[in-house]
């Protein structure tokens, strides 16, 4: 049987989003102190490695990623094809969400028809359905918050309650978009 920071490697690479110890020390079958334990082991393995991964602690609990130094490998093999508004729309729904498509339609326009499959199909954004009414909810995933290295702008995450007002026409594509002073501030 692997020892337990080895377990929680597998654990972290299997789930590929951060973890907090409480959910780690379940999936682990052990208690949150042999977690931690081995998170240290872990983390300490890891820092004496000479690998393109490490483990960190974000705000959400810990994970295995790629160090800075390799990000540019993902630009490279996993190149990003969204078009200007469908990074708008992104942009909205990061600042919005969780919001109702219903709401983002009125917000950018029809083309949300086409940006949220789109978005949906990259893994940037996950959509459901409510409970009460037709529209779908839709959110930002933690791919979005990693591939975007949010974790740098943390009043970004979690989302506040005031997000701020949006609407002014881009000349590229008639998408409305403004983001007031709020970003501004957040700087």
């Amino acid at each position: 049987m692997p020892g337990l920071a080895t377990t929680i490697e597998a654990i972290l690479y299997l789930k590929g989003q951060p973890l907090d110890i409480a959910k780690l020390a379940e999936l682990a079958r052990c208690d949150r102190e042999d977690v931690e334990e081995g998170l240290i082991e872990l983390m300490n393995d890891y820092a004496h490695r000479d690998g393109a991964l490490e483990i960190v602690e974000t705000v959400d609990g810990y994970c295995l990623q790629l160090k800075e130094r390799y990000r540019f490998l993902v630009d490279l093999l996993i190149p990003i094809d969204l078009g200007v508004g469908a990074l708008r729309t992104l942009a909205a729904i990061a600042l919005k969400g969780p919001i109702s498509q219903t709401d983002l339609v009125d917000l950018r326009g029809s083309g949300v028809y086409q940006h949220v499959p789109e978005l949906v199909a990259q893994g940037f954004v996950r959509k459901r359905r409510q409970a009460e009414g037709r529209s779908s909810l839709v959110q930002v995933t933690d791919k979005f918050y990693q591939h975007f290295e949010i974790d740098a702008l943390p009043q970004l995450r979690p989302k506040s309650s005031t997000a701020p007002a949006m609407a002014e026409t881009d000349a590229n594509d008639g998408d409305e978009l403004e983001f007031e002073s709020e970003i501004e501030e957040a700087s």
